[in-house]
């Protein structure tokens, strides 16, 4: 006898998710992570529901600027040379899609994954008695400069096209609804949908007590081996070894250390994040403000004020890059005026795949392993559908979505 219906190998948002709607469903579940619930890079993000954040990084002024945006000191992108150089397949896929037509393309699945978003992760918040942490008062985007608001027409039309709700303000209504910002304002569009969580660790903290509380199994210790067979899957772990009808890797930036799972072919790469964080400042905005010129967010929450966002693109290994936080710093001052130094600073590491997109499906190992990894930008927002998807594959049954431009044996450079 199998000792679990289904084991879930990374505690992060998607995993976390994934175990308790299996467990919501009655399933046998084994949730398995070297880390407590919800401390890597959950923890560490914009805090917001971003069910409009449809727009991939693969976007063509990337091909165009790409050489200034890798040599400017004021640059949201950074590159490490000897990174791409290491890796010339990974990087040549991620510019074979950033050309207009792939990105589009790509927009349009992550809209069609976005508008399931609420619908995946709205029951585990009321599961998990987690209301509260969860703030109902959009998203502000700003462009500071004329060259920025006209670049930015492109992607709202898109936007617009694929059904996604926002109001164009005006830079007084802007400055209205969040006075506490000091840049100039070009141009200003409010996503009504859009909702922020007050503590993104602390929301998957209450879903791994609730998944406790309905009689999940936890361990804290990390899967080395997966092992698909006939009847089930071997999933080893430092210090035993369990059997389940069915295992899910969610293990993120990581998921690719995990032997016998198929995502070691996989081209898994890493948007490497930073956030600093000022503990007495969170009155400066009401709601998640991003800043289109500058790559980051500025965000309310129950620590403080939290600056997050930009983009390197390094070695999962790569040692923290300072002058990226000197970047959200300086950046920083210029949104809201002067602030004090930080009382802390992280780095996090995004799961992306050249093309954008998440991985979710049966892995090309066996139709036993099921691969939910690779959200970039987009963990806390499609943590719970991808978490439903997944128990609904474990199941037998078809979600109630088309998921076949995540499927795991895709091509990740088109043609």
């Amino acid at each position: 006898m199998l000792d679990f219906d289904i084991a879930v190998i990374g505690a992060g948002i998607v995993g976390t998710s994934t175990a308790l709607w299996a467990r919501m469903r009655g399933h046998r579940v084994l949730l398995a992570d070297p880390a407590p619930p919800g401390s890597g890079t959950s923890s560490g993000n914009a805090c917001t529901l971003a069910t409009y954040a449809c727009l991939p990084v693969n976007d063509p002024s990337v091909l165009t600027g790409l050489p200034k945006l890798m040599v400017s000191r004021d640059s949201p992108l950074a590159v490490s040379y000897i990174h791409a150089l290491r890796n010339p397949r990974w990087m040549l896929s991620f510019l074979a899609n950033c050309r207009a037509a792939r990105s589009r393309a790509i927009a349009g699945h992550l809209a069609d994954l976005l508008s399931h978003a609420d619908a995946g992760l709205n029951p585990l918040i009321a599961e998990a008695g987690a209301g509260d942490l969860v703030v109902a008062r959009g998203q502000l985007s700003v462009w500071s400069t004329d060259e920025g608001a006209q670049g930015a027409e492109p992607g709202l039309a898109l936007r617009q096209q694929l059904g996604i709700p926002f109001t164009e303000l005006s830079p007084e209504q802007a400055r209205e609804m969040e006075p506490g910002l000091r840049l100039p304002i070009e141009r200003a569009v409010h996503f009504p949908a859009a909702r922020h969580i007050r503590d993104p660790e602390e929301l998957v903290r209450r879903m791994h007590a609730r998944f406790l509380q309905l009689g999940g199994t936890w361990r804290q210790s990390t899967v080395t081996r997966t092992r698909a067979q006939d009847s089930g899957v071997e999933i080893t772990l430092d210090d035993s070894t369990f059997t389940a009808g069915h295992a899910v890797l969610a293990a993120g930036a990581f998921s690719r250390r995990i032997k016998g799972a198929g995502a070691e072919r996989l081209p898994l790469g890493t948007e490497r994040g930073y956030h600093l964080l000022y503990a007495g400042e969170a009155a400066r905005v009401t709601r998640p403000v991003g800043w289109g010129e500058g790559g980051f967010y500025a965000v309310p929450m129950a620590r403080g004020l939290r600056l997050a966002g930009t983009v390197e693109i390094a070695a999962l290994d790569a040692p923290e890059n300072a002058g990226r936080l000197g970047y959200i710093a300086r950046k920083g001052a210029e949104m809201l005026g002067p602030l004090p130094a930080p009382d802390s600073h992280w780095l996090g590491f995004r799961p992306t795949m050249p093309d954008a997109l998440p991985v979710i499906g049966p892995s090309p190992a066996s139709e036993r392993i099921i691969h939910a990894f690779g959200h970039q930008h987009l963990g806390l927002t499609l943590g719970g559908i991808s978490g439903r998807i997944v128990t609904d594959l474990a199941e037998g049954r078809q979600p109630n979505l088309d998921i076949t431009p995540f499927r795991p044996d895709r091509s990740f450079a088109p043609l």
